[in-house]
């Protein structure tokens, strides 16, 4: 009976080792896509001058921000401006995009600080830091001035009311404004829009805000414009900006931003909005035992506004031509390339537009080459009221006939610039040689498919059996009747 136990464990061990490799491999695959999206957390550098920004920034890959908690404070620091960047990449067919979230701290002067541990939730998931030492340099810059609050008490030693405090309503310096960085723009020029409320520093304790997310949303459904690209600025917090108006100190609250492209002469119409606030009342003889505020309501509203847009000048291109301030800056992987031999060319537009409605330029391939549809890569960065980023189409060419070939010959790029009222074209200098032998017909392709096939030499190549999990599923019944015989002998014999 032992001898016939050993032949049983022996085969079964094997089964189970196997069992078990194939259940870490369905983890693994059914893991992927889990781990496509990341979040992350990234710190600034250390040491840093006094006139430079420390950041704290968040990062998603292939996914939206939905809510996020506060950036943690940082003790000698001053929470500054917040911008956004997006990078988009195609490559293959596969798009990536990468979603950052930066805050800016000003510290208010030099020496050592520390950035203790933190935790921020980020669409539900919990992001925790170590923190780091912070080393604050000299600079040139002035120290920031601190805020000058107001009290927020006054007392009366003198005497104290016992009657029930008279209140008085007490006149306020805030008012709500829509905030355009031009008058007039072109059919696909970027205009900023911005929605502030001003509140005076010296009238702090006169104003609050009130049911505020349930208000917003339904202000910014009055600024959508329906003939426009919207490029909106993420932010969850409202921090106010200390500016200044005709001479006096204010507190500036932004509320919404984006930028907006028209897409036809439909003009922008901004309505007047309005945005309910708690307005206190202030007690006549404040006293220590009585409240010295007493609730209570007001309405401000925005004056409308009216963006004329005007239609581009004459040109064939006219209702396709894109509009922005954009530059040419262009690549090749070899300047000089043997006959069916692939070589890549970069064209990449820099500058501030509506990147998303650029498209590829088509080629004007002479008979000695061929071009192949571009990969594309997308940066995108949000940042003071303004649209920035680049755009680049990657063209892999494969030659076949040698010779001295021009780009600025094959590609152009025709767009129209609102800052000088004029079509402009972007136009390839870079220019590649073709040596050896005239290519033949032969339909084999060289062209370079990316970094994901240059690993297929060190790959295994075994062939994998079609019938493979039915047969995973035979060793499996095999198992569990090999399990159920040796209980049923365990229990019968005990």
């Amino acid at each position: 009976m032992p001898f016939v136990t050993y032949n049983l464990v022996v085969p079964l061990r094997h089964v189970l080792m196997r069992l078990f490799v194939l259940l870490f491999l369905l983890c693994v695959a059914f893991a992927g896509p889990a781990w496509a999206q990341q979040i992350s957390l990234e710190l600034g550098k250390s040491p840093l001058p006094l006139n430079q920004y420390y950041t704290i920034s968040v990062k998603l890959q292939d996914q939206q921000l939905e809510e996020y908690t506060p950036f943690p404070e940082i003790e000698g620091f001053k929470k500054s401006n917040k911008y956004s960047s997006t990078k988009t990449i195609i490559t293959g067919g596969k798009t990536t995009t990468i979603l950052t979230i930066t805050q800016n701290y000003a510290a208010l002067e030099e020496g050592e600080y520390v950035l203790k541990p933190f935790s921020m939730q980020v669409n539900g998931k919990t992001l925790k830091s170590r923190g780091m030492p912070i080393e604050v340099t000299p600079m040139q810059l002035n120290t920031p001035q601190q805020l000058n609050m107001p009290d927020l008490l006054a007392e009366d030693e003198d005497s104290i009311a016992a009657d029930e405090p008279e209140f008085i309503d007490k006149e306020d310096n805030a008012f709500l404004t829509v905030y355009t960085d031009k008058k007039e723009v072109f059919v696909g020029e970027g205009i900023n829009v911005v929605l502030y409320f001003y509140l005076a520093e010296t009238d702090q304790r006169l104003l609050d805000f009130y049911d505020f997310a349930n208000q917003l949303t339904g202000i910014m459904r009055q600024l959508k414009q329906p003939n426009t690209w919207e490029e909106t600025f993420d932010f969850t917090e409202i921090t106010p900006e200390n500016v200044i108006v005709q001479g006096e100190p204010y507190l500036r609250f932004k509320l919404y931003e984006a930028v907006l492209y028209p897409l036809n002469l439909e003009p922008l119409r901004f309505p007047q909005l309005k945005l309910q606030m708690i307005k206190y009342r202030v007690a006549k003889n404040p006293s220590l035992l009585a409240e010295d505020r007493q609730e209570g309501y007001k309405i401000f509203y925005s004056r409308e506004r009216v963006i004329p847009v005007k239609e581009l000048p004459p040109h064939p291109l006219r209702d396709v031509v894109p509009v922005g301030n954009y530059s040419l800056t262009e690549s090749l992987s070899k300047k000089r390339v043997a006959a069916n031999k692939s070589f890549t060319y970069l064209f990449e537009v820099n500058g501030e537009g509506n990147l998303a409605a650029i498209m590829p330029p088509a080629p004007e391939v002479p008979p000695g080459l061929e071009f192949y549809p571009p990969d594309v890569r997308q940066d995108v960065t949000k940042r003071s009221g303004r649209v920035m980023g680049s755009k680049t189409f990657a063209y892999a060419v494969l030659p076949r006939e040698p010779g001295q070939y021009n780009m600025g010959n094959m590609l152009h790029w025709i767009y129209f610039n609102p800052t000088t009222a004029a079509y402009d074209t972007l136009r390839p200098s870079l220019q590649v040689r073709i040596t050896g032998a005239r290519g033949s017909d032969a339909l084999v392709l060289t062209r370079d498919l990316g970094s994901f096939y240059n690993i297929i030499e060190n790959e295994d190549n075994t062939l994998v059996d079609v019938h493979f999990f039915d047969t995973i599923k035979r060793y499996t019944n095999i198992i569990l009747l090999v399990l159920l015989l040796i209980t049923a002998f365990v229990f019968l014999k005990k």
